[in-house]
């Protein structure tokens, strides 16, 4: 089954340096029907104006990966960490035990990002921060691993997680499959740019396709398309 989520449904806010939209009930948007899909609990497409971002803030026991779309995002956290994640690059906070960290958007123009939240397999660890860089080339045509914690996924950055967060980059025209890590996983897809059909159904940029008792997924681009996959247990 394939559900498509249209952009224009999902919940969101304006709080004028940001412009937040909600896949799932977050903050002060609730809708019963959209809590969690699977272990995947939050997608939010955020565009954030520069100089401004999110100030010092806690997490615990949730694994948080930030998909650059557009611009850059600089962490800080009070372990020491300190990063700027660029556009296509991929970082990951494993909140594990608590952690408390700023995110800004220190760029002359805007950023855009995706943000995923995925519940832990396993708490009580401490927490941790990383990023990595994944050339577009690197995806082109297919699905590659960018944070995971499931087996075989060393290039992956990694997640205290049995799940898979995946991009690919594909040409108008261009197919790619992708059969799921197991029986009984839940899929969710949003191209971040371009149009899509997903076992045949449409996709446009920033909808999301809520995935459940597929084996196999092929996409279709038909028109140059940028993807995030989240392969999640239930």
């Amino acid at each position: 089954m394939i559900e498509r989520r249209p952009f224009e449904s999902l919940g969101g806010a304006r709080h004028g340096w940001l412009d937040a939209k909600h896949h799932f009930s977050f903050a002060g948007y609730h809708d019963p029907d959209r809590v969690h899909w699977g272990a995947l609990r939050v997608w939010n497409d955020d565009t954030i104006e520069p100089g401004t971002g999110f100030p010092p803030h806690p997490h615990a026991d949730m694994e948080i990966i930030t998909y650059v779309r557009e611009g850059a995002i600089t962490h800080q956290d009070n372990l020491g960490n300190k990063g700027r994640t660029v556009a296509g690059d991929v970082q990951v906070m494993s909140a594990g035990t608590g952690i408390r960290h700023a995110e800004h958007n220190t760029e002359p123009g805007i950023t855009r990002i995706f943000q995923i939240w995925i519940f832990p397999d396993r708490r009580g660890e401490p927490p941790s921060w990383g990023s990595k860089p994944f050339p577009g080339d690197d995806r082109s045509g297919k699905f590659v691993a960018l944070a995971s914690g499931i087996r075989g996924d060393e290039d992956a950055l990694p997640i205290r997680a049995d799940a898979r967060v995946l991009g690919a980059t594909l040409k108008a025209g261009e197919t790619a499959e992708y059969r799921f890590s197991g029986a009984g996983r839940y899929g969710y897809l949003v191209p971040a740019e371009g149009k899509v059909e997903v076992n045949g159904v449409a996709l446009n940029a920033r909808d999301g396709a809520a995935i459940s008792d597929e084996a196999l997924i092929r996409v279709i681009a038909s028109e140059d398309a940028e993807l995030i996959l989240v392969d999640a247990p239930a």
